[in-house]
């Protein structure tokens, strides 16, 4: 499993790495999740300066585990229920996901949207995840009509301060925060990198008042939304963007395989401008 630093001392802070997660939501059986593992790691089973997360349907979770066995690349589940077990029939737990698993996708937009996840469920998911060692993407974002009204960044606080609500500092510095525009999940509407780092930078800001600065500085913020390897440079460019939670682009080993290498790319101009 990887281990990731917990303590929010501004002595051990080190650069943020960028991650790439790429989640396959309802696709691939298991037969065409391990065939798209195979390409992909043709390409990724050697590369430094980059994060990768594969995050399959459960189905393919242990499948996909034995492929990635000596490689870079770490897997993570799409969502979990936030007690250990017991009679909530079709849940899968944080004890069950924990022996495979290093990250857990929390609050996706579309479990929000479809199966009526609050941010309060959201917020024992999280608590669940960090007593089990499991390390959240937490995924935020607003609607077309939210953003159209100007209510986008009002949203976000809210989801943030009720979902990590109780989160303590040491904990919080291994969460990853998503920012995902419910307007352009799949829809090949893009943010730009603008309107991306504005939203990130606030949700920066955000964290920074709930824990502090030093933990603030520390966790990793991904764009996702209709992320491509044609676009992505212009997000990881971006001070506040620290990778991408990706979608329908993570279905196609070529093109996944072209954002990590832009990543690579983009985050090496960062750091010699000295925006990392």
């Amino acid at each position: 499993m990887v281990q990731i630093n917990r303590s929010g001392s501004s002595q051990e802070k080190e650069p943020r790495t960028p991650i790439i997660a790429g989640n396959w939501k309802m696709n691939k059986t298991v037969g065409e999740a391990l065939s798209l593992v195979d390409i992909i790691l043709e390409d990724l089973d050697a590369f430094e300066g980059v994060e990768i997360v594969l995050v399959p349907p459960f189905i393919a979770l242990y499948p996909v585990l034995e492929l990635l066995e000596d490689t870079n690349i770490r897997l993570g589940a799409q969502n979990m229920y936030h007690q250990e077990s017991g009679a909530y029939t079709g849940e899968v737990s944080p004890l069950m996901l924990r022996e495979i698993c290093d990250y857990v996708i929390i609050g996706h937009s579309e479990r929000r949207a479809y199966f009526g996840e609050t941010d309060e469920m959201v917020n024992l998911k999280v608590k669940a995840a960090f007593r089990h060692d499991l390390n959240p993407i937490v995924a935020v974002g607003e609607s077309l009509a939210q953003h159209e009204a100007g209510h986008a960044k009002a949203h976000i606080t809210s989801q943030l301060e009720n979902g990590l609500k109780g989160i303590s500092e040491a904990d919080a510095v291994s969460l990853i925060i998503a920012y995902e525009p419910i307007w352009a999940i799949g829809t090949g509407r893009a943010a730009n990198g603008a309107i991306a780092q504005e939203i990130c930078a606030h949700i920066r800001q955000t964290l920074a008042r709930l824990f502090s600065s030093d933990v603030a500085a520390q966790i990793r913020i991904q764009y996702g939304g209709s992320v491509t390897g044609d676009n992505i440079a212009e997000y990881i460019r971006q001070p506040d963007i620290d990778g991408a939670l990706v979608g329908g682009a993570s279905l196609k080993a070529e093109e996944f395989v072209k954002i990590v290498d832009r990543t690579i790319e983009a985050d090496f101009q960062k750091q010699k401008t000295g925006l990392r």
